[in-house]
């Protein structure tokens, strides 16, 4: 029969959520991930791996599924393409509904719920992702050594990471709808004086296209109406981030952002509520940082519950 009662509930299946089901497991403390979709995470979408710490390559695929048989080893249950419909964090018992119908209850919960890069939502977007296009620069910039790329935004991480990603690219061509910048005015000033990068101005891009890779794109003058298709190698869409911490508001307190506010042992404003990964107030966002934060979690839970 299936079981609803647990010590700790993780809510999401990314690295923040398996690193934390693998600890609380391993600490005998008894622990579902319930996670929404395939286990994994945006680690999923990344195609190749070469910055994660005593692996020299991977995909992100292979890496996601490595780090949930861990956790079932040690005896953590996850159950993915679920539905979370509703949380009740107060009092000891914290409960949660699946799917309209089965709820789950734990003396603690981990919040790692993850989020996700803004899309430009255009033909041949999801074709290409992990396969020319990228939205982590920090991941993905070395494998564009010496080729052409385009940075989507205009906004400090935009033009931050145009300039770092000349130390790889033979060129980079920043493409932004307006005709100005929403970056401080240092970081455009970097950009604009760097010899590798090029400005396309109130323009957006249309299409991607390409056989198995991308190859190119199609660009829209705002201003003019008039439609070029530019040869590249690779595009990065630097647009924004958005946690996924839509079903706790007015529940968790959040930030302007909608992300979650957490302590240093990344505490929330509810006793016996957690949060890691990719839904907190963080600056960096890698798979690294989400093991890092799953591992603070997990062992701050541990103590908790012994407490």
């Amino acid at each position: 029969m299936r079981k609803y009662d647990f010590d700790v509930i993780i809510l999401g299946g990314g690295p923040a959520g398996l690193t934390a089901g693998i600890y609380l497991s391993r600490a005998r403390i008894d622990t579902v991930i319930l996670n929404e979709g395939t286990v994994g995470g945006q680690t999923v979408l990344t195609h190749q791996i070469e910055n994660y710490p005593g692996i020299e390559n991977i995909n992100g695929y292979q890496l996601a599924r490595t780090m949930k048989n861990q956790a079932i080893k040690f005896g953590c249950e996850v159950r993915s393409n679920v539905k979370v419909t509703a949380v009740d964090f107060q009092g000891k018992i914290k409960t949660v509904e699946i799917n309209n119908k089965e709820t789950y209850k734990a003396k603690a919960v981990i919040i790692a719920s993850g989020g996700r890069s803004k899309t430009l939502n255009v033909p041949g977007e999801d074709k290409f992702k992990g396969h020319g296009i990228s939205y982590c620069a920090t991941c993905d910039g070395d494998f564009f050594t010496g080729q052409n790329i385009i940075v989507v935004g205009g906004g400090n991480s935009a033009l931050e990471e145009a300039v770092a990603l000349t130390k790889y690219a033979a060129s980079v061509t920043v493409v932004h709808q307006f005709d100005h910048f929403q970056a401080f005015p240092h970081a455009v000033k970097e950009a604009k004086e760097n010899p590798k990068i090029n400005f396309i101005m109130e323009s957006e891009i249309t299409e991607f296209l390409g056989d198995e890779k991308l190859e190119a794109v199609k660009i829209i003058d705002k201003k003019s109406g008039e439609i070029s298709e530019m040869k590249i190698d690779g595009v990065f869409i630097l647009i924004g981030y958005i946690p996924n911490t839509e079903k706790f508001k007015g529940i968790i307190e959040l930030n302007e952002k909608e992300e979650i506010i957490v302590d240093e042992d990344l505490r929330t404003n509810i006793e016996g509520v957690y949060a890691a990964g990719d839904s907190i107030h963080k600056k960096y966002r890698q798979i690294t940082t989400a093991v890092a934060d799953g591992t603070v979690a997990a062992l701050n839970v541990i103590e908790y519950l012994n407490n």
